[in-house]
């Protein structure tokens, strides 16, 4: 059993992005600790699917479709999670989408896209919940970030921005919530075996060049899920890893200059790789 699972004996937990990669892993871990799980996402069949596996494990799920970048919507849904669980315990601001392209040729419709997905919506996710938590004086908030917040890699812009703010996002809440006995966990992982970048809208090249960081990271959602999972127990504010990822985050600060030119460096590597990949 999580400690998480100990700490909070109502088990209600809220995820967006429920229906695949890192949210569904997070769903399917809870139910086997008997949760109450608040599943949104914009694919209502997959979230269908998810939610029959999540309660084939021994969890309750309540179907959301959601497009979390609707504020209107998201609350609508978010009154309805709170009237039919009672409460919240966990909220995982989870859902978002990876995508590229240089700074300048990214549209700005694109860039309107994925901050409404990726930063908004944790906005939202907090604003509407954390009242509820306040009342409470209980609840954890758990933000997907990225290492892309840290590493910021070119032709990212949009996606590390959002990340990024992500990061401020979380560090501002754990200020400001931790009087009223509420957590906040911010988590930053570098690629793994996930579905992040099925509606990118950058080109072909920039989801081969994703496609191989993945294939290279070797991790799979579920074993990202479980990590996080007993770090948030420990009350830890920084949940980077893998160990890779916490390199990173040491390096930038130590040597901010010649970790840009890796970075870059490493980017450039990849994106020949893509090029050269069939």
């Amino acid at each position: 059993m999580y400690q998480l699972s100990q700490t909070h004996p109502h088990k209600r937990a809220f995820i967006t992005g429920a229906a695949s990669g890192l949210g569904k892993a997070f769903a399917c871990e809870l139910a086997r600790d008997g949760w109450t799980i608040g599943m949104a996402d914009i694919n209502a069949d997959e979230l269908e699917k998810a939610a029959f596996e999540v309660e084939t494990l021994g969890g309750k799920a309540i179907r959301y479709q959601l497009d979390v970048a609707d504020r209107f919507q998201y609350q609508t849904v978010a009154d309805a999670f709170l009237a039919e669980a009672g409460g919240i315990d966990l909220l995982f601001n989870n859902a978002g989408v990876g995508d590229g392209g240089g700074f300048e040729e990214y549209s700005l419709e694109n860039y309107e896209w994925m901050v409404g997905i990726n930063q908004l919506s944790v906005v939202y996710g907090c604003y509407f919940f954390i009242p509820v938590m306040k009342k409470q004086k209980s609840g954890h908030i758990l933000n997907t970030a990225s290492a892309a917040a840290i590493g910021c890699a070119p032709t990212m812009g949009g996606y590390n921005m959002t990340k990024a703010a992500v990061v401020a996002i979380s560090e501002t809440l754990y200020g400001e919530l931790m009087d009223h006995h509420i957590q906040v966990s911010c988590i930053m992982p570098t690629y793994f075996k996930t579905n992040v970048i099925q509606y990118a809208r950058g080109g072909a090249l920039v989801k081969k060049a994703t496609q191989l960081f993945i294939e290279k990271s070797g991790l799979e959602a579920v074993d990202v899920a479980r990590e996080i999972l007993t770090r948030a127990g420990k009350k830890e504010l920084y949940i980077i890893l893998p160990k890779a990822a916490r390199k990173m985050w040491y390096l930038k600060r130590l040597a901010p200059t010649w970790f840009r030119k890796k970075v870059k460096e490493q980017f450039m590597q990849a994106m020949q790789k893509a090029i050269r990949r069939k």
